[in-house]
């Protein structure tokens, strides 16, 4: 059994869940923004999930690279390893975000996303959605590479079909029964999940965008528009030491859950502030905006670029008048201008 009846209910605990239910009922009262913005957000959050979950487990690529390799996706081979993780992790996290109502928390389900978490790599194809049968201990890592020791023990392959069994069981019958609250039982199953580690390769990145479909079923409707991998890559230090001294303790009588329960409440907490930053500095940017100019950025928004062509046709505006606005919105960071004479193009700025 998880003896989650240790956790401790902390003023600080409290102030955080408190905070992310506040900013979860204020999201969904006010709709969020209007959807061409929405997309946008989303668009940027997903790049930087993406770009910082790969390069949590040690990947190279910019989020830059990653935009670029994502826009040309369909129909191409990966060779090497970063970008089959961008790849494999785009293809779950994106399935997450649009089909999460069809996505209860099943073994079935997660095996599905484990194999598709994996579906790029061959190195990876012989264990692609099945539990692990071999010991694999997790070992902390120096800045060279080389290991510096075992962290901690993860479940021996024996005991992984019904120790993940029991995990499921536990979250959704706890699920049900509201007696532990949803951000707090989250966190407590991510945590034991990694402990577990149930697959040869993949258990972190398939416990973030795990973390968000269980955020996106307790009602967190907001978290495909800011970053939580973004949030951890930028605190990676506080994550790792966070989850090995909740982890040691996991198998005993009383498991210590407040190191990595505090961690991962501060770390939902800085996503929501990242989110709500970014709301209120586009609806002050963009109140000011004049309406043509409104116009412009939100075709660009919709449809990643914005030409002359597209702004007469859009607006019906006079060519002189709409060249004043892309200028102007060039000046102000809005648009960034690609190219020259009758090639020239627009994109959202930064």
């Amino acid at each position: 059994m998880i003896g989650f009846h240790s956790v401790q209910i902390t003023p600080e605990v409290l102030q955080l869940i408190a905070k992310l239910d506040e900013f979860k009922g204020a999201w969904r009262a006010a709709g969020g923004l209007a959807p061409a913005r929405l997309s946008a957000l989303r668009r940027v959050a997903t790049v930087e999930s993406i770009g910082s979950s790969t390069r949590i487990e040690g990947g190279r690529l910019s989020d830059g690279e990653v935009e670029c390799l994502l826009s040309n996706l369909q129909g191409k081979s990966f060779t090497e390893r970063d970008e089959q993780e961008v790849a494999g992790y785009a293809e779950v996290i994106e399935r997450v975000y649009s089909c999460w109502e069809d996505l209860p928390l099943t073994e079935k389900h997660i095996k599905q996303l484990h194999r598709d978490l994996l579906a790029y790599s061959e190195k990876d194809a012989w264990h692609r959605g099945s539990y692990r049968t071999s010991t694999n201990g997790v070992a902390a890592s120096e800045e060279d590479g080389k290991q510096a020791g075992l962290v901690f023990e993860t479940a021996a392959p024996f005991d992984i079909p019904s120790l993940m069994t029991e995990l499921v069981t536990w979250f959704n019958e706890e699920r049900s029964a509201a007696r532990l609250h949803p951000l707090l039982l989250i966190g407590i199953w991510v945590v034991v999940f990694l402990q577990i580690h149930p697959f040869q390769n993949g258990n972190g990145p398939l416990s973030r965008a795990l973390s968000t479909l269980l955020l996106l079923h307790a009602g967190y409707a907001f978290v495909p528009y800011s970053s939580l991998e973004s949030v951890i890559e930028q605190s990676k230090e506080a994550y790792c030491v966070a989850l090995r001294q909740t982890q040691a303790t996991i198998r005993s009588e009383s498991p210590n859950w407040q190191p990595w329960l505090v961690f991962f409440l501060r770390a939902l907490a800085e996503q929501v502030g990242r989110l709500d930053r970014k709301v209120e500095r586009e609806k002050t940017v963009l109140a000011a905006l004049p309406e043509l100019s409104l116009q412009i950025v939100e075709f660009a928004r919709e449809s990643g670029r914005v030409t002359m062509g597209d702004a007469i046709r859009l607006t019906g505006g006079n060519r002189n008048t709409l060249k004043q606005h892309f200028r102007s919105l060039v000046v102000r960071g809005q648009l960034r201008r690609h190219g020259s004479g009758r090639g020239v193009w627009y994109e959202l700025g930064s």
